[in-house]
């Protein structure tokens, strides 16, 4: 009888389940976008990245153009003709300040004349400041432009839109928006300008720069504005002299239309554009001789160096926390299986290693895809995808259900064999999928040697990259490769029996803990409601995998079928809830200030030490710096003396700036430390796991002497 009732209840499961999902969405942000405003060569509209205001003074909005093939729009300084978009938002209501971005811009040629601007389509970001911050926004807005093809049309557009109150979700165009603000030139350290100086060309004046690149240049390209008063001189197409290394450059760009002297003493606005890099900067230029050709320094260290650093570092990968359960798990599968036949073993070994490598490969075909499109990539990125996380959520609880014994699932074409890999002794497949998953545990740790290799790669261009992942799962898949070698030595280990099930008993409750961090880190990017509905899904299949085990039970598939259910539920809820509205870099702690590359430049130039720390909650070897080093002892009465300014960059959700301060330095993953102060104003980086020694030295070098005494 009391089966009965248990079948019933599994029966309403799905019910229940529908329910529970309705129930567990919230209001789903609006999509903040104007009307096309459309004539027969373009299309403009106002667009939001949030559905709502949220509760910050700023919003992130984009002035969007669609223009018809062979049809283009100016840059803010156009050229020899034309003029930008301009903007008019009388009418507006809750707008205190409104300031455009502008992408890097194509250079076009036509009978002479230069024009900067934009073809086929682009986005022109857009920051609103609210005076009423939490009120709707209004927005009316006229925006006036040229489109030219063989003639110049002017046009006038007149957009209008409301954002409203409420959680500001990530609507639909927050990617486009984010896609064109990376395309804004800003800051990066593997490209700067050194020196400028000013030349009298006849009655023209020609302004030089000296830049330095920490990999060659490709496609240099240089545009010259001034930075006060109005733009009269137009510069023109830059002329450009490399190196024979092609890490330095002298460009040459001449003016037309003032005399020399009236830009002696002038600041000028230098955006340099290489390929994808591009940094704005504020120079003054004076007369001064010619700038020769630098040159290089000795040269890079050959990409051997980082090969060995990257297959270090996927070794030293193993011994962290993400990968030792694999390992333990794989382990666990060949004693079970006796261990006894040296071949049997070394060709499990040697697809797990397959799976691992190839896996590695696939993530860096992945990023260079994202790389290609313009977004910002990263070691781990992945992990700011609430989806993701649910889906690894959903991979280790089976994971951890299969060694608690819950269930051995015999579907069609032994899938789930090929899913748990360590089930079957002979499945290829599955053993291939159990380094796969290997690799993907693997990805929000970091190990020495790791940031320096990953940060060469994701650099430079394809093949390198491809290169130097390959090294990385190579490393990864040593240990595996090394008992595929000598498979006798798994006889040695000690063979089955009652220890075994105790062994996986731990084994499953390590891989407990490991959901239970993943769904920390969904709490903290969405809220702490969809994390607890998503264990209390988990939990439901737990149990009824479960009574699926009891004697009498005629469950059968239909509970197979159900925990599909449920594992879909959890997949999916994540991308349907808000995450919630927290500024990067926020943390209760009062130590903490929020990241703020602005006012970082600030403290150091009056003279101030900063220690910035960028984290995530999903990067594990950040939370072990955390625990160890900075919140504890020497470090943190330091950092909450006042000494020094501590910063701390929230990476855990994607954040266009974060990412962009992070490559500035050449690396792409985290965690990433640094000290800056008046004797180190570009900064001091640390390595990727802390020590109390190496914060104080730093600091100390950085400007706070007192910190060295604190340091012994």
């Amino acid at each position: 009888m009391k089966v009965t009732k248990l079948l019933r209840m599994i029966r309403s499961i799905p019910a229940m389940l529908g329910v529970l999902l309705i129930v567990a969405l919230p209001r789903l942000g609006i999509a903040a976008s104007s009307a096309w405003d459309t004539n027969e060569h373009v299309d403009t509209r106002l667009v939001s990245a949030a559905g709502a205001v949220g509760n910050g003074a700023t919003l992130s909005l984009g002035l969007h153009f669609k223009l018809r093939p062979g049809w283009k729009i100016y840059w803010r300084t156009p050229g020899d003709a034309g003029f930008p978009p301009e903007a008019d938002w009388a009418g507006s209501d809750n707008l205190k300040a409104a300031a455009l971005s502008w992408p890097t811009p194509a250079r076009f040629s036509i009978f002479g004349l230069e024009t900067l601007g934009y073809e086929n389509e682009v986005l022109l970001p857009l920051t609103v400041t609210l005076q009423r911050p939490g009120d709707a926004l209004r927005l009316k807005a006229s925006i006036r432009y040229l489109a030219c093809k063989d003639i110049c049309i002017p046009y006038t557009a007149s957009l209008a839109f409301e954002v409203p109150p409420g959680r500001a979700a990530p609507g639909p165009d927050a990617g486009l928006i984010g896609r064109f603000a990376a395309l804004v030139p800003g800051t990066d350290r593997s490209l700067t300008i050194e020196r400028t100086t000013l030349l009298r060309g006849g009655p023209d004046p020609v302004v030089q720069i000296e830049a330095r690149s920490a990999r060659p240049f490709v496609d240099p390209d240089l545009f010259v504005e001034f930075a006060k008063a109005p733009n009269e001189i137009v510069f023109g197409k830059p002329k450009v002299r490399l190196s024979a290394g092609g890490t330095r450059a002298v460009i040459e760009v001449r003016g037309i239309g003032a005399d020399p002297d009236a830009v002696n003493g002038a600041e000028l606005i230098f955006t340099l554009v290489d390929g994808r890099r591009a940094i704005e900067t504020t120079m003054s230029v004076r007369f001064g001789g010619p700038i020769e050709v630098v040159p290089d320094a000795a040269a890079a260290r050959s990409i051997w160096y980082f090969l060995a650093l990257a297959l270090l570092g996927g070794l030293l990968l193993n011994l962290m926390p993400c990968v030792l359960p694999v390992l333990s798990i794989k382990l666990l599968g060949v004693i079970g299986h006796g261990g006894g036949d040296p071949g049997l073993v070394r060709r499990s070994f040697l697809a797990t290693a397959a799976g691992v490598a190839s896996s590695m490969l696939v993530i860096a075909a992945a990023l260079i895809g994202v790389k290609a499109a313009g977004l910002s990539i990263g070691w781990g990125i992945q992990f700011q995808q609430p989806v993701f996380l649910a889906f690894m959520a959903v991979i280790v609880t089976l994971f951890a259900f299969n060694l608690f014994g819950l269930f051995e699932i015999v579907l069609p074409q032994r899938l789930s064999k090929i899913a748990l890999g360590a089930g079957d002794s002979t499945s290829a497949g599955g053993h291939f999928l159990t380094g796969a998953f290997a690799t993907l545990l693997a990805t929000p740790c970091s190990a020495p040697f790791l940031g320096t290799a990953v940060g060469f790669a994701l650099s430079r261009e394809t093949p390198e990259i491809l290169a130097v992942f390959g090294a990385l799962g190579v490393g990864l898949a040593l240990p595996y490769l090394a008992v595929a070698a000598f498979p006798t030595a798994v006889i040695a280990l000690p063979r089955p029996g009652q220890w075994m099930v105790v062994l996986r008993r731990v084994l499953g409750a390590l891989l407990l803990a490991t959901t239970i961090w993943l769904l920390s880190v969904i709490a903290a990017q969405i809220d702490v409601e969809t994390a607890v509905i998503l264990a209390a899904l988990l939990a439901v299949a737990g149990g009824v995998l479960a009574l699926k085990r009891l004697p009498g039970s005629r469950l059968g598939r239909r509970a197979g079928l159900v925990v599909a259910g449920l594992a879909l539920a959890v997949i999916v809820l994540p991308g349907l809830r808000a995450p919630a509205n927290v500024p990067a870099g926020m943390q209760s702690d009062a130590r903490w200030q929020s990241f703020d590359p602005a006012e970082l430049r600030r403290i150091v130039d009056s003279g101030g030490v900063v220690f910035v720390d960028v984290t995530a909650d999903w990067c594990i070897t950040c939370q072990v710096n955390k625990k160890l080093v900075l919140d504890r002892g020497v470090v943190a009465a330091w950092l909450g003396s006042g000494a020094v300014v501590a910063m701390r960059a929230d990476w855990t959700r994607p954040d266009p700036v974060i990412a962009r301060y992070l490559a500035s330095f050449g690396r792409y993953g985290i965690p990433f430390n640094a000290v800056y102060g008046p004797e180190a104003p570009s900064g001091i980086l640390l390595p990727e796991f802390l020590t109390t020694a190496a914060i104080l030295d730093s600091i100390a070098l950085a400007g706070d002497k007192g910190a060295r005494t604190a340091a012994r």
